[in-house]
């Protein structure tokens, strides 16, 4: 029986917990990222977001622009570089993280919809409605989520 976590039932600010499950991120058939040391950020209305360290990555370098998150400060964009195909801000990272988040230091949070595929212990992910978040989602996290048009106000 599938377990459902409900994405109101996490906290606000947001939580920071480590992944017992296997990350993988491929574009253009090449693996840019594998790992089973990743975190996960669990905010309310919000599907997960998973952080992986940067050793874990290739294909990445420092893209322009930074945003600023209330909880864990001023985030970085990377662009992906693949052969001669360069994505533009497809991963964010928070170089130095407001306090209570320093886990999270340089590591990198991808968008599953700016790449061919992100997995989870093999099993494809979904990602989060809009332009601005990157949750992951897959069938058990349950929403409705944040990220969607008309959820702004939320």
């Amino acid at each position: 029986m599938l377990i459902v976590e409900s994405v109101w039932d996490y906290p606000r600010p947001p939580r920071v917990e480590r992944s017992s499950k296997r990350v993988r991120i491929v574009h253009a058939g090449v693996t840019v990222a594998d790992t089973a040391g990743a975190f996960r950020v669990l905010e309310t209305s919000h599907p997960p977001v998973y952080y992986l360290p940067r050793a874990d990555v290739r294909g990445v370098e420092p893209a322009p622009g930074r945003t600023f998150c209330e909880f864990k400060g001023y985030a970085s964009y990377w662009d992906l570089v693949v052969g001669d195909l360069r994505l533009s801000a497809v991963a964010w990272s928070y170089e130095e993280p407001s306090p209570g988040y320093e886990v999270l230091a340089g590591a990198l949070a991808f968008y599953p919809g700016r790449v061919d595929e992100c997995t989870l212990d093999g099993e494809r992910v979904r990602a989060q409605d809009g332009d601005f978040y990157g949750g992951w989602i897959t069938p058990d996290i349950g929403g409705p989520f944040k990220g969607g048009s008309g959820t702004s106000g939320w």
